[in-house]
């Protein structure tokens, strides 16, 4: 059986500061195709070095009330896949008590 592969695609827009003015995603297996995005954040673990390797990108238009709750939802997300990769249910409640503590601080529940 042959491998497959899935392709992700980032293009970022960047004006002449190198700041970043457009951020756009391809993932056509997910049916995304050049879709806008104002922020993105992606980690990846390089094993041999012990370390995780991160772009975080942000457009100069992205409004901070929605990097709060970009952010919000980024953690609430981590603490699920935290929990799917390592069954710890203690650590997952722990994550999850920050991301409320999070959102009360911040006041992104009406």
């Amino acid at each position: 059986m042959a491998n497959t592969t899935s392709k992700i695609q980032l293009t970022v827009e960047l004006d002449e500061n190198r700041v970043p003015e457009k951020l756009n995603w391809t993932a056509e297996d997910g049916g995304i195709k050049n879709e806008e995005a104002k922020a993105m954040l992606l980690s990846v673990w390089d094993s041999k070095e012990q370390e995780t390797l991160r772009i975080d990108l942000w457009t100069k238009d992205m409004p901070v009330d929605e990097m709060k709750l970009f952010f919000h939802q980024t953690l609430v997300a981590m603490s699920d896949t935290f929990n799917r990769a390592t069954q710890d249910d203690k650590m997952t409640a722990t994550m999850k008590d920050f991301c409320d503590y999070f959102a009360e601080k911040l006041e992104l529940r009406k």
